[in-house]
């Protein structure tokens, strides 16, 4: 299943149903990463502020992997010059 992710928030919400999804507790999801369950509480409450490395090595040690997609191009809203127009500024 893919989490798309583009806000702290939704970070912060993902990291705890990946935790919750592999039934552990902080303790023991911090044992994993090597990091006390404080210092865990303090990432799933504010990942915006928990560096990349930390991030990526917390999403590994729950069974996830990090993926980057680039969204479907969207099409221009602006209209496009007429071919053969008279006036190189119409639009």
């Amino acid at each position: 299943m893919d989490y798309p992710v583009t806000t702290p928030g939704q970070l912060r919400t993902v990291l705890r149903a990946l935790r919750h999804t592999q039934h552990l507790s902080q303790t023991q999801a911090g044992l994993q990463l090597g990091v006390s369950q404080k210092r865990l509480a303090r990432i799933e409450a504010n990942p915006g502020v928990t560096g990349f490395y930390q991030i990526a090595r917390l999403v590994s040690a729950l069974g996830a992997r990090l993926v980057i997609t680039m969204p479907p191009a969207r099409r221009s809203s602006e209209p496009t010059k007429a071919k053969g127009a008279a006036n190189a500024n119409t639009w």
